[in-house]
């Protein structure tokens, strides 16, 4: 028998606006807003209109035509919040997913940020954000854990299952994998459960899908079916890990991926020893393997699937190390607005937008992207820290 496990993330930051260097202790207003290029509210309409709604819609169908289909999503908290002030109906498709049972929500930190990395108290907290947001809007407390893209290590997996964590997701990166399969579950060196990413059928879907120079164009449900059924016999389970904005965004609807969709649970089915699992299901129903060992930092970025994207160069090294700076100022402040604000400035993107590799992952590192290069949005970033660095001054110094 193998299992698939479908994983989607689900994210929108708030893109910061232009913010020059005379705005700083001018204007207290970061944030995009209707009078800008890729303002926030618009983009999160565009892709809800093309992809989280429809694609909701798909798969509501899909559950009550496939009662054995069961999918997973992990919501940032930024998105959530962007979806109660713009688009409300977003968070009703979703609350009539989770209600169907066959929908799982994991845990991530609200803010989709790097706080792993640079601020153990600060990432518990988010984290902890992020479940109170979920509660309350959804009615339930996951019991699964993604960290942003996926990074993981071993103290990772020892910090999350210290939070009550039953299972934790992860890349299944060569370098860390080597020869091994990542269609089994394994277990870190701690003894938590850790459910790796098949990027190889995952990046099928997500990224080569469309891709006409792709030898295996077009990709069709049968041949994909075939694929992961090939799996049975030599494995437990394809983790299948991608944003959900492959549906609709990523991968317009001419391309046929809503198709491709709709027919692959019907395909996958004609197999009797596949079935569909929630991430929490995957680890009730399987032994782990092995010790799926990962003391260096991995993610599901980029072809090096490592934190590179975020942190490779001089000018995102700068502006995490200042933004992290401010954290005990930030919070003997005890101001709300001042802490969301700097908060919802951890957002991943915001380094990502930094990055100065544009080889073979350019294309993916100018998606939906409001700067036209990386030092833009160094300069402009630094200089809402300015205003911040200068409204912690008038508060508590």
């Amino acid at each position: 028998m193998v299992s698939v496990c479908f994983y989607f993330q689900v994210h929108q930051p708030f893109r910061i606006r232009d913010y020059s260097i005379f705005d700083i202790g001018n204007s207290r207003c970061y944030f995009k807003g209707s009078k800008d290029k890729l303002d926030n509210e618009a983009v999160l309409r565009k892709v809800a209109d093309k992809c989280y709604l429809p694609a909701n819609k798909l798969l509501l169908d899909l559950i009550k035509k496939h009662p054995g289909l069961k999918v997973s999503f992990s919501i940032s908290g930024v998105a959530l919040e962007q979806f109660q002030l713009y688009y409300p109906e977003v968070i009703e498709s979703f609350k009539e997913l989770v209600k169907t049972g066959s929908v799982e929500l994991l845990s991530e930190t609200y803010h989709h940020s790097l706080a792993f990395l640079h601020s153990l108290r600060e990432f518990k907290r988010q984290v902890s954000l992020h479940k109170k947001k979920v509660k309350k809007l959804f009615n339930v407390t996951p019991r699964v854990f993604r960290n942003t893209e996926l990074i993981y290590n071993n103290d990772l997996a020892r910090v999350v299952e210290g939070m009550g964590y039953e299972g934790v997701l992860a890349e299944g990166a060569d370098q860390a994998l080597s020869w091994r399969s990542p269609n089994f579950v394994y277990k870190s060196p701690s003894g938590m459960r850790v459910l790796l990413k098949n990027y190889r059928l995952s990046d099928d879907i997500a990224f080569r899908f469309s891709e006409r120079s792709w030898s295996e164009w077009p990709l069709t449900a049968p041949k994909f079916a075939q694929w992961v059924s090939s799996v049975n016999g030599n494995g437990q389970v394809v983790n299948l890990f991608m944003d959900y904005e492959t549906m609709g965004e990523h991968q317009w609807a001419s391309t046929g991926i809503f198709d491709f969709l709709r027919a692959l649970p019907r395909e996958l089915f004609k197999h009797p020893d596949n079935d569909f699992k929630t991430p929490s299901e995957v680890i009730k129903s399987y032994e782990p393997v092995g010790v799926f060992d990962s003391p260096g930092i991995i993610s599901w970025a980029d072809i090096e699937r490592d934190i590179s994207a975020w942190q490779s160069n001089k000018m995102q090294r700068a502006a995490l190390k200042e933004v992290y700076k401010l954290e005990p100022l930030v919070l003997k402040s005890k101001n709300k607005k001042l802490i969301s604000d700097w908060r919802k400035l951890q957002t991943s993107d915001h380094f990502y937008y930094m990055c100065t590799k544009w080889f073979a992952d350019g294309d993916v590192h100018k998606y939906f992207n409001p700067y036209e290069s990386p030092y833009d949005a160094f300069i402009n970033y630094m200089n809402v820290l300015r205003d911040i660095k200068s409204r912690v001054s008038e508060l508590i110094l």
